[in-house]
């Protein structure tokens, strides 16, 4: 039978369920706001990519039970976190489809909300006694609120390179994903050279991950994605497809895109100026190329490991990350 994406939730679904159980016995504390903002974020969907990985990077090498699950929900608390501190500093009213936590709840309070999950997932981690993971979950946190900072920095500026791009997503995606990974192998008392392999997995995955969302920014269909499209051209966000059409753009064309992308006011014509432009050029053919080289980099970090559900699951969910339409 051929492994599937939703095989593999259901494969894993008691491991999964152990971490969301460890989320939820987390969320109820003497603060209220900390409990509803928490149910409101994490009952929104989503499909647990980054836990994911931990529990399959750990069962490599048959680990189970609550040391790996501490490691899933401590991760999944860091992604969280990041998600409440990013909607807050770009205005987004939508996650996933349902209003942003702080439209509901207030920027106060969710900021605190995402200030607590940093902390419990970072005490959760310290119960696991590895220094190794407590040291790749800290550079990862560091690392998340440098991206976000760089980023900021770029907003609006179309002289952004595909290097300051790809340091921006090492922050934003990639480096929790090589984090969980990671984790799972010395949670497994991996070998440094397979420690090192499902580390480097992880990067090259996130970063694959991130570019594949950044395209369906331009393609996909609201109801589906989650968010209105065009949101990052909105957001003055210079992302993979953007940089590329401005590499490739004539001189009159490339003068109308800088000035779309410094706009203050982003019209709906401007987007559908934006998409024509890219689909002349090719540029979202070419960012999706880039994201392919990287996952098939990734994918091969996995061959010094033998045959197993886990490898299979690790391949398929890089499969699907490619694929995906929202």
């Amino acid at each position: 039978m051929q492994t599937t994406i939703e095989n593999i939730w259901e494969y894993y679904k008691e491991d999964l369920a152990l971490a969301e159980e460890k989320i939820n016995e987390t969320l109820k504390t003497v603060a209220p706001a900390i409990s509803a903002v928490g149910n409101h974020l994490f009952s929104s969907g989503g499909k647990r990519i980054r836990p994911v990985l931990a529990i399959l990077c750990s069962r490599l090498f048959g680990m189970r039970g609550d040391q790996v699950s501490t490691l899933a929900s401590s991760v999944e608390f860091i992604h969280a976190a990041s998600l409440i501190h990013d909607d807050v500093v770009d205005g987004a009213n939508l996650r996933r489809g349902r209003p942003a936590a702080h439209s509901l709840f207030g920027n106060q309070v969710v900021i605190l909300v995402g200030d607590f999950l940093y902390a419990n997932a970072l005490r959760l981690a310290n119960l696991l006694k590895r220094q190794n993971i407590m040291d790749a979950l800290c550079t990862a946190t560091a690392k998340m609120s440098e991206g976000e900072l760089v980023q900021l920095s770029k907003k609006g500026n179309p002289d952004m390179t595909e290097e300051d791009y790809m340091k921006i997503i090492q922050g934003k995606t990639a480096i929790l994903m090589s984090a969980a990974c990671k984790g799972g192998a010395v949670l497994g008392n991996a070998t440094k050279e397979e420690e090192d392999a499902l580390a480097s997995f992880g990067l090259k995955f996130g970063y694959a991950f991130q570019i594949v969302d950044d395209v369906l920014d331009y393609m996909a269909e609201e109801k589906s994605l989650g968010k209105r499209l065009g949101k990052d051209l909105e957001e003055g966000k210079m992302t993979l497809p953007l940089i590329y059409l401005l590499k490739d753009a004539e001189g009159d064309e490339a003068e109308k895109i800088k000035r779309i992308i410094m706009a203050e006011n982003k019209t709906e014509e401007y987007l559908l100026d934006i998409q024509r432009l890219l689909d002349k050029h090719g540029s979202i053919k070419k960012s999706y190329d880039r994201a392919y080289v990287l996952m098939t980099e990734a994918r091969s970090e996995l061959d010094i490991f033998r045959d197993s559900m886990e490898k299979t699951s690790l391949l398929t969910i890089s499969d699907y990350a490619l694929k995906r339409r929202k």
